[in-house]
């Protein structure tokens, strides 16, 4: 028998149609209600942690969820987590990192139509993400949506309203599920475990963190923006990640108050990434002169093929410790955690080499 804990949070999943619209109000119970069909070798409990649109979704309820799942870690074989779709790849890509190493498996799912609509895609979303969960060779943090699964760290909603709302970013999928059928693509070890091998119930291995500084301003970067912001940016946010166009790089009008800004402050007092507004690809500052320039002149960080969400959740799981070198938070970033990213450090921003 294997024994499986849903965690409800909310979102569209469990909403309910009001006069302002869809709002979460669906309780645990009655979302027993409306559970899909499962094999009697499943066994399912069901834990209300809060009732949000996952718009809402804050530090404060990751720590919830991490919490729920720590204290309850031993007790199952799987969790499954129906959440809010506008920040699930948020959610999975902290989850990721805040639970390392977990030898069951984490799912997160939701939906883009109530459960209880007449047409909807929440069962066959449950039906899957509680089958993944409950198979022997399912492992660690991932998405399962609309037959897909997708790393935690790699999971991005690409559709607003469609039942395939999500993609894998730079990653192929972890596996499809069809008709009640795991098809798994990805044999790594950080996700798969043998044919055969059962789930350990000690929670010897897995490590759980915390600790989360959400001190991390995200600026997506638009044809002649203003630099005058810029100052005051530096001085709220420790860490500054820079959402530019295409292989990435500083537009002309933004380089010398971003330059001037740099320069007050070692690296690692106010830590600057850089990413790319395209999906898929990822970022390469070495191609063109404006993204030379900056990474010629100042150490900073550049997130290559991980995920915008992964690189934000992930500055904020390092800011977390304090008193770190600038080494040290370069480490961190570019050592793979759970397949954030494919490229070893030694490729990464100018050639960084590991001290």
């Amino acid at each position: 028998m294997k024994k499986i804990l849903i965690l409800t949070t909310g979102g569209t999943i469990a909403s309910v149609q009001s006069p302002d619209g869809l709002v979460p109000g669906m309780s645990s119970e009655q979302l027993r209600g409306h559970l899909p069909q499962i094999g009697a070798d499943i066994a399912i409990d069901i834990i209300e942690l809060f009732h949000i649109d996952s718009t809402d979704m804050t530090v404060d309820h990751w720590i919830t969820i991490i919490h729920a799942i720590r204290d309850h870690y031993d007790d199952y074989d799987g969790f499954v987590i129906c959440h809010g779709t506008d920040t699930m790849a948020y959610t999975a890509a902290m989850l990721s990192y805040t639970i390392q190493d977990s030898d069951k498996p984490i799912v997160l799912t939701g939906a883009q139509k109530p459960i209880g609509f007449e047409i909807t895609d929440a069962k066959s979303n449950l039906q899957d993400s509680i089958l993944y969960a409950a198979d022997p060779r399912s492992r660690g943090v991932q998405v399962v949506f609309a037959g897909k699964v997708i790393a935690g760290t790699r999971a991005r909603k690409i559709r607003s309203m469609s039942f395939s709302a999500f993609s894998s970013i730079n990653l192929p999928e972890i596996a499809d599920i069809n008709n009640g059928q795991i098809i798994r693509y990805l044999t790594d070890p950080a996700y798969c475990k043998p044919a055969g091998e059962g789930n350990h119930s000690t929670g010897a291995a897995v490590r759980f963190c915390d600790a989360i500084d959400p001190n991390v301003f995200l600026l997506k970067l638009t044809p002649s923006m203003s630099p005058e912001l810029l100052p005051e940016i530096f001085r709220i946010y420790d860490a500054i990640v820079i959402e530019s166009f295409g292989a990435g790089g500083i537009p002309a009008s933004l380089e010398q108050t971003l330059f001037e800004e740099l320069a007050k402050y070692r690296p690692e007092e106010k830590i600057l990434a850089m990413t790319t507004q395209v999906p898929f690809e990822g970022s390469h500052l070495e191609t063109y002169a404006v993204g030379r320039r900056i990474a010629g002149s100042f150490q900073i960080l550049e997130a290559r093929d991980i995920t915008l969400e992964a690189t934000v959740a992930k500055l904020m799981w390092i800011l977390a410790d304090k008193d770190q070198s600038w080494e040290e938070i370069q480490r961190r970033f570019y050592t793979p955690i759970a397949m954030d990213t494919l490229i070893t450090p030694e490729e990464s921003c100018g050639g960084f080499v590991l001290r």
